[in-house]
């Protein structure tokens, strides 16, 4: 028999059953999903199948035949792979790639980290202009401003050249981590700081022992964001690069516009698909360092101290 918790002699009121039309009591939750639930997963899911469907497209286009009368090739080859590898020597694109990208991180973190510390705890004159002038590479679309900087490029001899395409990716790329760093470092309570300095510690000594351990998550993700734009980036890098300093987005580029249009299309592809498992590659390697939830969690401790 079940105990009773209240006092003998004392009956609870039973609740009443709900009719039809009566609204749910405060908490409770449907078991039936809304139409704009269903709408919004139906988007999702056709967004998903529609990119499910083109990567499909180029990894089969990447390793058939050329075949007409059926959705899939008879037989599949891989000799695409090694026809681009050789014909557009990917080897050397890659690492292009790979050093433009690195450089451009390296630089962007050491120019921007500082800069958007200055930003979040000095007060200036022509503060916002500045900030504005900062936020302009992102606004603008890069043909605008590329083609006056790829002419002071060329005028100064540094067109075609790997120096080149490092400068010119590194105008929206310094933005880039600026605009993370600022309210990370805005978030960051300055009487830590001030306590440092207060024991002694110098300006060096506050940004090593203090600040660097917790800007670590804010300057992983600028430079994860900074990667993507780079390696994605060929408006910029096509209009300085050249033969030894083109990267792979700009090196699929020249393959598809190649004496008219003339190279196979299944060579096109297998670049294509080389790319996107760069990409790929990368990506993981990156968010194996940083994840977007210790970032959010790092945030938020910093507001509460």
């Amino acid at each position: 028999m079940a105990a009773h918790t209240t006092a003998p002699g004392v009956d609870l009121p039973l609740p009443k059953p709900r009719t039809k039309g009566t609204s749910r009591a405060p908490g409770e939750k449907s078991l039936v999903a809304s139409p704009t639930t269903w709408i919004v997963w139906a988007g999702v899911a056709a967004f998903f199948i529609y990119l499910l469907g083109i990567l499909i497209s180029v990894i089969v286009d990447s390793l058939g035949r050329p075949w007409f009368d059926s959705w899939l090739p008879e037989n599949a080859t891989t000799d695409w792979y090694t026809g681009a590898w050789e014909r557009f020597g990917m080897a050397q694109v890659i690492g292009v790639t790979l050093t433009v990208a690195i450089s451009v991180i390296v630089l962007s973190v050491l120019i921007g980290v500082p800069a958007a510390y200055l930003l979040a705890r000095r007060s200036f004159p022509f503060k916002r202009i500045l900030t504005l002038l900062f936020l302009l590479p992102v606004l603008m679309p890069p043909i605008t401003y590329g083609i006056p900087l790829a002419t002071v490029m060329y005028n100064f001899g540094l067109g075609r050249s790997l120096l080149a395409v490092i400068l010119v990716n590194l105008v929206p790329s310094v933005p880039f981590v600026i605009m993370t760093m600022t309210p990370f470092i805005e978030q960051i309570n300055p009487t830590i700081e001030n306590a440092a300095r207060m024991s002694g510690a110098n300006m060096r000594m506050v940004f090593q022992k203090i600040l660097l351990p917790l800007l670590v998550p804010g300057i992983l993700a600028a430079a994860v964001l900074v990667l993507v734009r780079t390696v994605g980036m060929f408006e910029l890098t096509y209009l300085v690069s050249g033969p030894g300093s083109d990267t792979l987005v700009v090196a699929i580029y020249r393959a598809m516009t190649a004496s008219g249009g003339g190279e196979a299309r299944q060579l096109v592809s297998s670049m294509a698909v080389v790319y996107t498992v760069t990409m790929m590659v990368i990506l993981i390697i990156a968010l194996r360092y940083v994840s977007p939830t210790q970032l959010v969690a790092r945030v938020k401790e910093s507001r509460e101290d």
